[in-house]
């Protein structure tokens, strides 16, 4: 958006008794004083000035949220960088203006608002405040908005969007970002989340309207207006309806005496997680009582994202020894992912990847559906998606059983957005994830859900144990028949984005201006992808398949001894992500000998592109 706010007349009278020497500053510091109307972060901006802390009063009124690959996100506090009551106001009276223009229909279909749990008690913010003033914005424009009377896991909006033929959704959520930060997802009548050009058009709608409008303050309008529905019962009954899709063993489910522990991570996970199961014929699974519900500071976890590991599900796994439960599911606070541990013979657990995960998924849903289409079911007719930086399994198992796999940029927003046009064109998609524990099972939400997932994995572990098998040694006769494909993911903090950007731009003009490198160490490249300038070496063209993203860095290695790996940005948190991933052919069978090759090629990686100690970045913590 355009610095320090949108034009306007400005007090001088007000700059010049708290002028900051900065005319623009000035500007945007009247702007805030003058439109917040909550008295914390209305506070936090006097202090700042008053204190003469002109630098971190730029900071925090220079710029504004932008669209990353997850709607706006950032941390909590005051200032149009920052998610608060104002940005959100903002925000959503961009959303009107845009959709006011796109849709003829709009106040009759309505819009969707649903929230989480965060909280931050300095701020006076929460999610459930933030929705308010989003639904607050839009009944006093006289549109209908269908509003949920309590929290809900992010993929219940995505649904509602779809069930109710909304014109569009929000999501007031941070997923599994720090307790500190919170977020604004939105959804398009499709049911996925918006990309370009939507997000850079409703970014140009908010800059044409940063006043608050009369009318955009009354929270209290979600209690009063007769435009308010909230279909919370609706939407979970159809939802739990719409699941019985995807599952296929119903009696099995019933009869299992395998045990499932199940950590909603202090979010909004227990209650729909206990439903799903109910839903697929399954005893509850037992809840975790320290996490079950939910608590805005996170307080036995040390981050909220299921994904670091043992480390953060320490609380379940105990549970499920003392309950002797061979399965832990983990839904992350937002409950659009999923973790899974497994109790293996020799006493330890195995957390398994987001790849792995996959691999496991992608096996059970083709299986599943080959079991049960139709005589005259065509497999190229069947669909599965996976993002760019993700393990490509699923490619392997399609080339093998005839179906097609696709790829899409880095996050689910590309994925539903693919998905919805394969299904307009008549095409049956089974399955699609990213490797950060997102999984797509079937198509009634167009998003990651972390709620199917829990019960589907949960179907699969009930089987494979009718059969003498665990999920792991399900997983290594996967690699076996299809070949092993062994990855890992890790990442570097870096708050420094001109660093971030000095890396990336050394990779662009490695030995000499504008070349890639073609070694790093001792192996050899074969292609360079670079998402951000849209350059493809493996193209006859050399230009990428896959839509330029300027916004963010990315840049794809395939190395001659099969590896392939991934450097980007996070669009989320201050990250630098590393994928690398070694794909073997079914002969190749020695894992040992795959993951010592993979391990000293990141080593590599790391070393000569990378550079943490001169560049400062701070490794992940184990």
């Amino acid at each position: 958006m355009g610095e320090c706010g949108a034009p306007g007349d400005v007090n001088s009278n007000v700059l010049i008794a708290r002028s900051t020497g900065d005319a623009q500053l000035d500007k945007a510091v009247w702007q805030w004083l003058s439109w917040d109307k909550n008295q914390k972060t209305k506070e936090q901006i006097e202090s700042l000035l008053q204190n003469g802390r002109h630098k971190e009063l730029r900071d925090r009124l220079c710029c504004r949220l932008t669209f990353g690959t997850a709607g706006l996100r950032s941390a909590m506090g005051a200032g149009f960088c920052y998610i608060n009551d104002l940005t959100v106001i903002q925000s959503t009276q961009g959303i009107y203006k845009y959709l006011e223009r796109c849709f003829s229909d709009f106040k009759q279909r309505g819009f969707v608002v649903g929230y989480d749990t965060r909280g931050q008690v300095t701020s006076n913010c929460s999610s459930k405040k933030l929705a308010k003033l989003t639904a607050a914005v839009l009944l006093a424009k006289d549109v209908p908005v269908y509003f949920f009377s309590t929290y809900v896991p992010t993929p219940f909006v995505p649904y509602a969007v779809q069930q109710l033929k909304a014109v569009a959704g929000v999501m007031i959520t941070a997923s599994h970002n720090r307790k500190e930060d919170n977020g604004y997802k939105v959804y398009w009548e499709n049911g996925a989340q918006i990309t370009s050009p939507h997000d850079k058009e409703i970014i140009k709608c908010i800059e044409e309207c940063v006043e608050p409008w009369n009318g955009s303050w009354n929270e209290n309008l979600v209690d009063t207006s007769p435009l308010r529905q909230d279909p919370l019962k609706k939407i979970c009954d159809c939802y739990m309806e719409d699941l019985k899709k995807i599952c296929y063993y119903r009696e099995l489910n019933m009869q299992t005496n395998l045990k499932f522990v199940h950590t909603s991570f202090h979010g909004v996970g227990h209650d729909y997680v206990q439903l799903a199961f109910k839903a697929f014929g399954f005893q509850p699974p037992i809840p975790v009582p320290e996490q079950k519900d939910p608590d805005p500071d996170f307080s036995t976890v040390k981050c909220p994202n299921p994904e670091e590991g043992e480390s953060v599900l320490e609380l379940s796994l105990r549970l499920a020894e003392k309950e002797n439960a061979k399965v832990v599911v983990a839904t992350d606070p937002d409950a659009d992912r999923l973790a899974v541990a497994e109790h293996q013979e020799n006493g330890c657990w195995k957390v398994f990847t987001g790849n792995e995960l996959a691999a496991l998924f992608g096996w059970w849903m083709f299986s599943c559906w080959k079991e049960n289409c139709s005589e005259d079911a065509d497999v190229k007719n069947v669909y599965m998606l996976a993002t760019t930086v993700s393990s490509k399994i699923l490619r392997a198992i399609a080339l093998k059983e005839g179906f097609h796999f696709e790829e899409t940029l880095p996050g689910f927003k590309w994925i539903g957005s693919r998905v919805k046009d394969l299904l307009d064109n008549g095409k049956e998609v089974l399955f699609a994830f990213e490797e950060s524990i997102g999984f797509m099972c079937g198509t009634s939400v167009l998003d990651k859900d972390g709620v199917s997932a829990a019960v589907v994995i949960a179907e699969m572990a009930a089987y494979l144990e009718g059969r003498n098998l665990t999920l792991a040694q399900k997983l290594i006769e996967i690699y076996e028949t299809y070949g092993y494909h062994i990855s890992k993911t890790s990442y570097f903090l870096c708050y420094d984005p001109p660093t971030i950007k000095r890396i990336f731009e050394k990779l662009r003009n490695f030995d000499v201006p504008q070349s890639y490198p073609k070694f790093c160490g001792i192996y050899n490249i074969l292609h360079v992808r670079d998402i951000t300038t849209g350059y493809d070496s493996s193209q006859p063209n050399k230009k990428s398949v896959l839509p330029v993203s300027k916004s963010s860095q990315m840049i794809t290695f395939t190395f001659q001894n099969g590896c392939v790996a991934t450097l980007r940005t996070s669009g989320t948190e201050p990250k630098i992500k590393y994928y690398a991933e070694m794909c073997a052919l079914p002969e190749q069978s020695d894992r040992s000998v795959l993951e010592e090759e993979l391990q000293k090629l990141i080593e590599a990686l790391i070393e000569n592109f990378l550079e943490p100690d001169k560049n400062g970045l701070i490794w992940r913590s184990a």
